[in-house]
């Protein structure tokens, strides 16, 4: 499972997945990006950099942050893989949430209609978001 979404770091966004291996799964970049959401970044691991996606992206108004793939045969330039580890850097402060609740919480979303699995993954997020919230109080200098 990918995640694909607009998100500025640190602040709460929305986010939709798309399963790679689905037929077709990078012609569904413009299905998962929801333009309500303020962020304008995308942010995608290589399965979704195309000459079409970043077109259709460029004429919607997102900025593509997608990891670049290196040429077939040939070593990745120094400048991509800078930059790739740039993005991976800002992709982990998100992707760590999303292990974290597919594992130690097992976090499971089978439900009948959106509104059910939307309601579910915000229950899922409420619990993560407290008990960071209670890490975090648990860090405080004493007194």
């Amino acid at each position: 499972m990918h995640e694909v979404g607009c998100f500025e770091p640190l602040q709460c966004r929305r986010f939709c997945w798309s399963d790679m291996r689905s037929a077709h799964g990078q012609a569904q970049l413009p299905n998962v990006l929801d333009r309500q959401n303020t962020g304008s970044k995308v942010w995608a691991d290589t399965a979704y950099r195309s000459k079409k996606n970043e077109e259709w992206l460029d004429r919607n108004g997102f900025k593509s942050d997608i990891h670049r793939k290196k040429l077939k045969g040939k070593p990745m330039s120094e400048r991509t893989s800078h930059a790739n580890g740039r993005r991976s850097m800002i992709r982990s402060k998100v992707e760590h949430v999303f292990a974290r609740q597919k594992g130690p919480m097992a976090a499971f979303i089978r439900t009948i209609g959106i509104v059910r699995a939307e309601t579910k993954i915000g229950m899922v997020n409420l619990a993560y978001n407290l008990s960071r919230f209670v890490w975090h109080q648990g860090r405080g200098a004493s007194a």
